[in-house]
C-alpha cells in the first residue's frame, strides 16, 4: 500500500511532521479562496509544483472543493456550473497524474462532531459524535432529494472520469445518522453504499473510500466487506474509534476497538494496494488546535504507528 498524509493547501507544521515522518505522497487539500481557479491549469501547476519542491507528490484531491461540491449535492441553481467546473478539474489532475478524488454526499452538514475536548491518554483531548447533544441547523433535504442528486452527478461525470482515467471514492457518512434534523444523509450502511457504487452506474471508476472507522461504527464486519468491496476500494482512511452511531469518539491508533494490525494484514491478503492516510489524531497536551483532528503532533504518533505496522506486515522499507 502507498504511504500518504493530509495535507492542508498552505504550508502547516502537519506538512513538516509528515515529510519527517518519510511520507513522500499527500492528499491535497485544494486552496478554497476567489484566486484559485478550479479550470485554470497554471493555478494547477502552482499548487502542485509547492508540493513537489516540498518533497511530496500529490495523488488524490480530498474533498472535492466544497464551493463546487456543496451545490452538486444540494441540487441548486449553481449544480450544473458547479458539475461543469469539476469536468474541468479532471484533464488537469489526468496531466499532473493525480489520480483520485475522494468525495462525499453528506448535503448542508459534513462530517460532524459535537465535541473536541473528550479526555484521552496523557492529557491529549479527542472530538466525539453525541447524538443528544446536535443542534439542529435549520437546512433540510430528503432522501430521495440526495439519491436523486447523486444520480445526476454520476451520469454527467463517470465518462468524463474514465476518459481521463480518474477514480471517484465515495466516503461515507459521518456520523452515519440516517437523519441531523430535517437533514436526511443516505450513506449510512452497506445497503445504500452498494448501491450507491455498483447500482446507479457500473463504472471501474466508481469506488469508495474505505474509512474503516466509520464502517465499524456502523456495525459492520469490516475482514468481510473488505474482501466484499476489494476491488471498488481506492482509498483507505485508517482511523480508530470506539462506540455507535448516536454516540461515539476517536482514539489514538491504538487504543479503540478496531485490530489496526490484523486489517492492515488483511487489505494485504486482500491484493489491495491503495494509497491509506491515518486520520482523526488527537490533539496533543499542551497543543494549540487548530482543526481538532487534524492537528499536527498526534500525527508524529500515527504515521509513525502505521508505517510500522506497513513495514511489518508488507516486510519491506516503507
Amino acid at each position: 500500500m502507498l504511504l500518504t498524509d493530509y495535507f492542508r493547501s498552505s504550508h502547516d507544521p502537519a506538512w513538516d511532521i509528515a515529510v519527517s515522518c518519510g511520507v513522500r505522497h499527500g492528499v491535497i487539500r485544494l486552496p478554497e479562496d476567489a484566486e484559485f481557479d478550479l479550470s485554470n491549469s497554471s493555478h494547477w501547476q502552482t499548487v502542485y509544483d509547492r508540493f513537489v519542491d516540498f518533497g511530496v507528490t500529490p495523488v488524490i484531491i480530498e474533498p472535492m472543493p466544497n464551493a463546487v461540491h456543496d451545490h452538486i449535492k444540494a441540487g441548486d441553481e449553481k449544480r450544473d456550473e458547479s458539475i461543469q467546473k469539476v469536468l474541468d478539474m479532471l484533464p488537469i489532475m489526468e496531466r499532473l497524474n493525480i489520480r483520485t478524488i475522494c468525495f462525499n454526499w453528506m448535503a448542508h452538514i459534513g462530517w460532524l462532531r459535537t465535541h473536541s475536548d473528550i479526555p484521552e491518554r496523557g492529557g491529549a483531548k479527542v472530538t466525539g459524535f453525541d447524538m443528544a447533544a446536535f443542534q439542529p441547523t435549520g437546512a433540510s433535504i430528503t432522501e430521495e432529494e440526495l439519491w436523486q442528486n447523486y444520480e445526476y452527478f454520476l451520469r454527467a461525470v463517470i465518462p468524463a472520469a474514465e476518459k481521463h482515467g480518474i477514480q471517484l471514492a465515495l466516503h461515507p457518512d459521518d456520523p452515519p445518522m440516517p437523519r441531523l434534523g430535517d437533514v436526511s444523509r443516505i450513506m449510512v450502511n452497506r445497503k445504500n453504499i452498494e448501491k450507491a457504487v455498483t447500482g446507479i452506474v457500473k463504472s471501474e471508476n466508481l469506488g469508495v473510500t474505505f474509512c474503516q472507522a466509520n464502517f465499524h461504527i456502523m456495525g459492520e464486519d469490516l475482514k468481510e466487506l473488505i474482501e466484499a468491496w476489494k476491488e471498488k476500494i481506492f482509498f483507505v482512511h485508517f482511523r480508530n474509534t470506539t462506540g455507535v452511531p448516536t454516540k461515539f469518539r476517536e482514539t489514538y491508533h491504538d487504543n479503540g476497538e478496531l485490530p489496526m494490525a490484523e486489517l492492515l494484514k488483511h487489505y494485504v491478503k486482500c491484493g489491495i494496494d491503495v494509497p491509506i492516510r491515518v486520520d482523526h489524531v488527537p490533539t496533543m497536551a499542551g497543543e494549540v488546535s487548530t482543526l481538532p483532528g487534524y492537528d499536527a503532533l498526534g500525527r508524529l504518533f500515527a504515521i509513525g504507528y502505521l508505517k510500522g505496522i506497513m513495514e511489518s506486515v508488507e516486510g519491506r522499507k516503507i
